[in-house]
């Protein structure tokens, strides 16, 4: 990988990651696009791929690093209201992280050998869009705060998070989606998909390091740049969204949705075209 080709991937890894719009369904569809090939399989990609997950795991860390503070100092502590309510949120966050582990070490590598096709990203890319349109749709009036979630809602948005392994469909689209359907706010739902998501990356990146060291591949600097870059753009990307869903409940979703359904169709244009 040339160094633009690595910056541009860590911008999309730091977008598209937070942002409901598929980051592996951009990074499958993107590169034939830009006459990059099938970038994301080749054995070079891998140290970046690794920094990058780093790089979006720690900016996940550094922005709810209060979160995770408190959830520690709860298993620490039985003594207030808060503790107990803290502990019980992670027990929550635990719970719904668990399918998706499940799913993942049966299915991913069969998942991805079957949908990693750039037309068939698309075509899930779009379908993403209409989940997040109608997510909004179906949605009651309840908006409950993240302490009002109980077993069975984080169960169902853990669920969900299991369909992200389809390149197309958005991880955070989809649990933010279920977790406003289960009830929750737009801005509760996303604080519990975004504190998901930081055992998931950071368990991807443990997962691949291993295969990193056994091929004896080494960081350059570009691969340094790339997980650099990536963790500045998604803690940004955090700011914006998190600011984003507190002040929009009506339709928060309406704009991803839309995206997701141009692109995937453009996409699909395009691919026909060439």
């Amino acid at each position: 990988m040339t160094a633009f080709q690595a910056v541009v991937m860590a911008v999309l890894q730091g977008v598209t990651e937070l942002f409901p719009i598929s980051s592996l369904g951009h990074a499958v569809i993107l590169p034939p696009l830009l006459g990059w090939g099938d970038i994301i399989k080749r054995p070079d990609f891998l140290p970046y791929l690794v920094v990058m997950h780093l790089g979006t795991a720690t900016a996940l860390f550094l922005y709810f690093w209060r979160d995770w503070f408190a959830f520690g100092g709860s298993l620490l502590s039985r003594s207030s209201p808060r503790s107990a309510a803290d502990r019980r949120i992670f027990l929550l966050v635990v719970l719904a992280t668990i399918p998706a582990v499940v799913v993942g070490f049966a299915l991913e590598k069969r998942l991805a050998e079957v949908f990693g096709k750039a037309e068939i990203a698309a075509f899930f890319l779009i379908a993403n869009g209409f989940v997040l349109y109608f997510s909004d749709q179906i949605a009651g009036k309840a908006a409950a705060s993240l302490d009002e979630l109980n077993w069975k809602g984080a169960l169902a948005v853990g669920v969900a998070q299991c369909f992200a392994l389809i390149p197309g469909f958005s991880r955070s689209g989809l649990t933010i989606a279920a977790g406003v359907v289960a009830g929750l706010s737009h801005e509760a739902s996303a604080r519990f998909s975004f504190l998901m998501a930081t055992p998931i990356i950071l368990g991807a990146t443990v997962l691949e390091a291993p295969k990193l060291m056994h091929q004896g591949a080494t960081l350059g600097g570009a691969a340094i740049l790339s997980g650099v870059v990536a963790g500045v753009v998604a803690f940004l990307s955090l700011a914006f969204l998190m600011r984003y869903f507190n002040t929009h409940e009506i339709s928060a979703m309406r704009p991803f949705s839309y995206y997701c359904a141009a692109a995937g169709l453009i996409s699909l244009a395009v691919m026909a075209i060439a």
